[in-house]
């Protein structure tokens, strides 16, 4: 079995029940653990804790359609070569489009992908906060605003640049990988 972190996984026996139980849930839903469950684990209550806000920002409709949040995870991921979150969040995205094109142009070149000006506008922001988040002025926020965001939706929009930031960082860091099956999904 390939190792998927740098750090020694705790057995999910070891684990206290209710992120014993969050593994078997997703187990359950995907047909195997995600590694990103299996390796955070190694600290229960920071997993739970993470995926609580992940599970939120991630999967509820707000300002910003499921689409265009993991859009945005692709595109940050990209900039952060993250190869853990560039396999899963583009097979989520080809699951949602039922396009197996579009998550792969924006890994290499989101310029040049067939999107909307809104969508361009929510990742030239993403890309800036993760390249150049210490350059930003209020300016930065008129296309946004521009294609209709409100403050809310610009928001969510760093929340979830952030997040994918944060987590990009982490598991680069720790060498996790991804699970297998995520590259073949939805293709």
């Amino acid at each position: 079995m390939e190792k998927t972190s740098w750090l020694k996984i705790p057995k999910r026996q070891d684990l206290p029940t209710d992120t014993q139980k969050l593994i078997d849930k997703a187990e359950d839903k995907f047909g195997f653990v995600p590694n990103v469950l299996a390796n955070f684990a190694i600290n229960p209550e920071h997993l739970m804790r993470w995926f609580d806000y992940y599970n939120f920002l991630m999967q509820e409709d707000y300002q910003l359609s499921r689409r265009e949040r993991e859009m945005i995870a692709v595109v940050v991921s990209a900039e952060n070569k993250c190869e853990y979150c560039l396999a899963t969040h583009s097979s989520y995205l080809r699951e949602i489009t039922a396009d197996a094109i579009l998550p792969d142009t924006l890994i290499h070149n989101y310029h040049r992908a067939n999107i909307s000006a809104r969508e361009k506008a929510l990742l030239d922001f993403a890309v800036k906060m993760t390249n150049e988040s210490f350059k930003m002025v209020e300016a930065d926020l008129e296309p946004l605003r521009e294609q209709g965001l409100n403050d809310q939706a610009i928001g969510e929009l760093a929340q979830v640049a952030a997040m994918f930031n944060y987590t990009n960082r982490l598991l680069n860091a720790l060498g996790w990988k991804p699970n297998q099956e995520y590259y073949g999904m939805f293709r």
